[in-house]
């Protein structure tokens, strides 16, 4: 193998790794969302968890929980900016990472 090939192969490997990351990231900070959505919404329990589990399914399938949410708050008459909201978001985007790369 040549070093061209195994530099490749590093690249795709973390390639692959972050892509990973990518993944796992989105789909705890969309559990953390809709945990934190469903609070702001008034539901509590298994409902708060249902909630949350439906809106990262709703990731995977249309890629859109902030409309989603905010569509909810709208419906709900919770009263949160745009800009709030993806502040949120970015927010717990750090933590699900940092929670990820410390194995948690």
């Amino acid at each position: 193998m040549t070093t061209f090939d195994k530099r490749e192969e590093s690249f795709e490997t973390q390639f692959v790794h972050d892509e990973d990351l990518k993944f796992k990231a989105t789909a705890r900070r969309d559990r953390l969302f809709g945990l934190w959505a469903a609070e702001k919404i008034g539901l509590t329990g298994l409902t708060a968890e249902d909630y949350a589990k439906k809106l990262v399914a709703s990731d995977v399938e249309t890629h859109d929980v902030f409309d989603k949410v905010r569509a909810d708050f709208a419906v709900t008459a919770v009263k949160q900016s745009e800009e709030q909201i993806r502040r949120i978001m970015a927010e717990l985007m750090a933590r699900a990472v940092r929670e990820i790369k410390a194995g948690r």
